[in-house]
């Protein structure tokens, strides 16, 4: 597992380029594009279970879902960061990608510190030093769980 650490106000352009938006309609082509602009490192050397670190307002701009479609796709296993812009947090939950909002451990992750997450118990472990975070409401966590709202709703019409 890597972490993956960035600054505030990373906006659905720097997560996805804009000029792909009618061009790019699948997960897989959007994968090689994501976060191209911010860190041309990131679509060649992320792997599922990585975790992404951020500061505030993230995922702010645009209401495209291509960044979160592939931040999903890729297998981000969540994102924690100081905030989230509205928008980009109702896509994510929409779409089954877990987020965190936890200042604290945003602040104190720098270098290779080893990170868990406990999201039973909300807490974020960073190098050693444990932050909570607000509890996830339970249906959001069976959204994730179904890898989606799609497939969630889905699940419930069938009984």
């Amino acid at each position: 597992m890597k972490i993956w650490k960035y600054g505030d106000d990373i906006n659905t352009d720097m997560l996805f380029p804009g000029k792909y938006t009618y061009s790019c309609g699948t997960a897989e082509e959007i994968l090689p594009h994501l976060l191209e602009d911010l860190d041309p490192e990131f679509a060649s050397n992320v792997a599922e279970g990585d975790i992404l670190f951020a500061g505030s307002n993230f995922g702010c701009g645009s209401s495209r879902e291509q960044p979160v479609v592939g931040l999903k796709a890729v297998g981000i296993k969540a994102i924690v960061a100081k905030s989230y812009a509205r928008i980009f947090y109702r896509a994510a939950i929409n779409q089954g990608l877990l987020l965190i909002e936890c200042p604290g451990a945003v602040d104190a992750y720098s270098g290779d510190k080893p990170v868990t997450l406990d999201i039973e118990n909300a807490t974020v472990n960073v190098g050693g030093q444990s932050f909570s975070f607000p509890k996830l409401p339970p249906e959001i966590l069976k959204i994730r769980d179904a890898g989606g709202l799609l497939n969630f709703t889905r699940e419930q019409l069938q009984g």
